[in-house]
């Protein structure tokens, strides 16, 4: 039984450095974020520290209470107690802790399963900026390749598309000069 006590204990405490690391990772990441999207994350990261801190805490009173129970029990073992009210004893301790570190178990599984859609979210942000990006750059590149348009007209051949403003200067003195001689008449 302490063997498997043990074992689970090593458990939880494996999982409790697992989940650290990853709030770590994503705290990382959600700082490289725009500043609106990066509040919202840090702000979720902030419960989630708190609360895998307060697990901490439940597993290290409870790996205590474990280890000052097992000196007990050694004691009681060693006959300085009816064997009897021993058994009936650690039965119930054995329960109480056992159901203790379940409980804690499933609080890390919920934890791990908040993290992994915390982690989702973020990555989907990540896509969704990624096509807007794709999206401003394609749009970029259309305006500027509509607004190089008459220039490469010019380019080919020496010309602008339309009437420059030299042609309609000139335009506007013959039909001036048109005038003048009519008004002769």
């Amino acid at each position: 039984m302490r063997k498997q006590k043990r074992q689970k204990f090593s458990e939880i405490k494996a999982g409790l450095d697992d989940a650290e690391s990853l709030i770590r990772k994503m705290d990382l990441e959600a700082r490289s974020l725009q500043p609106n999207v990066k509040a919202v994350l840090l702000a979720k990261l902030r419960e989630y520290k708190s609360y895998l801190n307060n697990l901490k805490s439940e597993h290290k009173r409870l790996a205590s209470a474990n280890s000052n129970q097992a000196a007990r029990d050694d004691l009681l073992e060693s006959g300085m107690a009816d064997a009897m009210s021993v058994s009936a004893n650690q039965r119930g301790r054995l329960m109480m802790s056992t159901e203790r570190l379940n409980e804690s178990s499933d609080r890390i599984k919920e934890s791990r399963r908040t993290m992994r859609e915390t982690e989702e979210l973020g990555v989907s942000i990540l896509q969704d900026l990624h096509q807007q990006r794709q999206s401003l750059l394609h749009a970029n590149d259309t305006v500027f390749l509509l607004l190089k348009v008459p220039y490469r007209h010019h380019l080919l051949t020496g010309k602008f598309e339309g009437k420059d403003e030299k042609e309609i200067n000139e335009e506007r003195r013959k039909k001036e000069q048109v005038k003048e001689i009519k008004m002769l008449f």
